[in-house]
C-alpha cells in the first residue's frame, strides 16, 4: 500500500458512509484513473524530453523544468492536500482536480513555447496532489467491507506499478509515431472518461478541516526556490546573484515554515514528528531512493538519445527490464521484511541500487547498450525491495493520531528526491562535451548516497520484526 493510501486510511478512520454509486466498482475504476494517468505522467515525458528541445529549442534547464515543475509542485501540495479534500468533500476534490489536470494536459499539447509548457505542467503536478488522496477516499466511503476494500487498494496501487513500468515504452511510442505533444493528447480521454464516472458516485461527506494558507504558500516558496537554484547553478554559476538569491529565499521560506508549524495549534506538520530518528532515517531514505531512481531514468533517457542515437522508443524499451520487475520484487520485500523487520529489506536494498549505481561508471559512449540496460536492473530491483517497509516502518513509530501526517510527509520527502536529483543531474550534463563526467559524477553522487542512508538504516531503525504493507517505488 502507498504511503498516499495509508493516509486515506488513517485519515478517515470512522467516515461516514455515504450512499453507494450503482457499483463501487465504478468508484474504483475512476480512482483507478487518477492513480494511473498520474503515475504515468511522472515518467512518460522523460522519453520526450529531446523531441521537445528539438521543437521548442530549449536548453537543459528548460527540460529539467519540464519535468521538475509537475514534480515540485506534486511534493509541495501533497501536504496539505487531504485536508482540502476532507474539507470540501473528496469526490469534489477529486473532480476540480481531474478536470484541472485535463485542462492543463490540453494546455501542454500546445503550447507554443517553452514558458507555456513548464506552466501547465505544474498546474498538472498541483492537480495530481489533490487527485491522489481524494481519490483514496472515495475508496474508503465506497467499500464498506474492510476485505473488500483491501483488495480494492491494492488494484489502485498496481495500476500505479503497471503505470511506472510503461510510462517510457508510451512515451517512446507516441513520440516516435506522433509527436510529443500526444503524450499530454493522451491524458484528455481518460480525464473525460473519469468526470463521466463521477456522475454516477454519490456526493461525499465533508468535515471541517483547517487549511494553513501560509504554511502552504512557505512550502511552495522554499521548494521552488530550492529547486530554481539548484538549476540555474548549473547553468549560470552558483555565485550569480540569481542563484544567490533564491537560496536566500528559499532559507527565508523554510523558517517561515517553521515558525508557523511551532506556533499553530494544529499545524500541517507537527514539528515533534522530526524528533523521531525512525521518522528521520526513513525520509532520509525515501527522498535517497526516489532520487537515485528517478535521476537514472533522466539521466539513462538521455544518454540513450543523445549520446547513442537511440529512437525515444528504442530508448523508452530499455527500461523495460529495470521497471517491469519492480512489483514482483516488492512482493518479497513484503515477505522479508514479515520475517526480518523493516531494516533489513531497507537496507539490502539500498545496498543493491548502489551496486548498481557504481557499475554504471563502467558505462562509456561505445559500451554495448545491453550494459546499461542490465546495470538498471539492480536500481529497480533494490528499490522494489526496500520500498515497500519504508512506510510500515514510519507509521509503526508514530502516533496513530499523526500516522496521516507521516505518511504525507514521506510521501512529499520522495516527490522532492526526484525534483532535486533531476536538478542536480541535469545541471551536471548541460555541457554535452562533458555529458559522460556529468553522468559519472551524477552517479558517484548516488552511490554515496545510498551507502549514508542505508548505514543509517541498518544502525538506526529498530530490530525487531515488524509487519509491513506493500508499495511501489513510484510512490504516485
Amino acid at each position: 500500500m502507498t504511503a498516499s493510501a495509508r493516509t486515506a486510511e488513517v485519515s478517515h478512520p470512522h467516515p461516514p458512509m455515504v450512499d453507494p454509486p450503482r457499483s463501487p466498482h465504478t468508484v474504483l475504476a475512476a480512482a483507478l484513473l487518477a492513480f494511473f494517468v498520474i503515475s504515468l505522467d511522472g515518467s512518460v515525458v522523460n522519453v520526450a524530453l529531446p523531441a521537445v528541445s528539438g521543437s521548442l529549442r530549449g536548453s537543459m534547464a528548460d527540460l529539467q523544468w519540464i519535468v521538475d515543475g509537475y514534480t515540485l509542485m506534486f511534493a509541495a501540495f501533497m501536504l496539505s492536500a487531504g485536508t482540502f479534500s476532507d474539507r470540501v468533500g473528496a469526490g469534489r476534490a477529486y473532480a476540480w482536480g481531474l478536470a484541472v489536470f485535463t485542462v492543463a494536459s490540453l494546455a501542454c499539447g500546445v503550447a507554443p513555447d517553452l514558458g507555456t509548457l513548464i506552466g501547465a505542467r505544474m498546474v498538472q503536478g498541483g492537480a495530481a496532489a489533490l487527485m491522489v488522496p481524494a481519490s483514496l477516499a472515495l475508496i474508503r466511503q465506497n467499500y464498506a467491507d474492510p476485505g473488500k476494500r483491501a483488495r480494492a487498494i491494492a488494484i489502485w496501487t498496481a495500476a500505479g506499478s503497471v503505470a511506472v513500468a510503461i510510462g517510457p515504452v508510451v512515451g517512446g511510442l507516441l513520440t516516435s509515431g506522433l509527436s510529443w505533444r500526444a503524450v499530454f493528447y493522451l491524458n484528455l480521454p481518460v480525464g473525460a472518461v473519469g468526470l463521466a464516472l463521477l456522475t454516477r458516485i454519490a456526493p461525499s461527506p465533508r468535515r471541517p478541516a483547517p487549511v494553513d494558507l501560509l504554511g502552504q504558500f512557505s512550502v511552495v516558496l522554499g521548494l521552488a526556490g530550492l529547486t530554481y537554484a539548484v538549476i540555474e547553478g548549473g547553468r549560470a554559476g552558483w555565485g550569480s546573484a540569481g542563484v544567490l538569491g533564491t537560496l536566500v529565499v528559499a532559507a527565508a521560506a523554510a523558517a517561515l515554515f517553521v515558525t508557523t508549524q511551532s506556533r499553530r495549534e494544529q499545524p500541517m506538520v507537527p514539528l515533534s514528528l522530526f524528533k523521531s530518528r525512525t521518522v528521520l532515517v526513513c525520509l532520509a531514505a525515501g527522498f535517497t531512493m526516489n532520487a537515485v531512481f528517478y535521476g537514472a531514468i533522466f539521466l539513462l533517457g538521455m544518454y540513450f538519445q543523445q549520446v547513442r542515437g537511440a529512437s525515444p522508443v528504442g530508448a523508452g524499451a530499455m527500461f523495460i527490464p529495470m521497471c517491469a520487475l519492480i512489483s514482483v520484487v516488492n512482493m518479497a520485500g513484503v515477505r522479508l521484511a514479515a520475517r526480518k523487520g523493516a531494516r533489513v529489506p531497507m537496507a539490502i536494498g539500498q545496498l543493491i541500487m548502489a551496486g548498481g549505481a557504481l557499475l554504471m561508471l563502467t558505462v562509456t559512449p561505445h559500451t554495448s547498450l545491453v550494459v546499461p540496460v542490465l546495470l538498471l536492473v539492480p536500481i529497480g530491483l533494490g528499490g522494489g525491495l526496500a520500498v515497500p517497509s519504508l512506510t510500515a516502518a514510519i507509521l509503526e513509530n508514530v502516533d496513530a493520531a499523526r500516522a496521516g501526517t507521516a505518511a504525507a510527509v514521506l510521501n512529499t520527502s520522495r516527490q522532492v528526491g526526484s525534483c532535486l536529483a533531476v536538478a542536480a543531474f541535469g545541471a551536471l550534463i548541460a555541457d554535452t562535451s562533458r555529458f559522460r563526467h556529468g553522468m559519472d559524477t551524477s552517479f558517484v553522487i548516488s552511490v554515496a548516497m545510498l551507502l549514508v542512508t542505508a548505514t543509517a538504516t541498518a544502525l538506526l531503525l529498530p530490530r525487531a520484526p515488524r509487519k509491513t504493507v506493500g508499495q511501489n517505488p513510484s510512490g504516485g
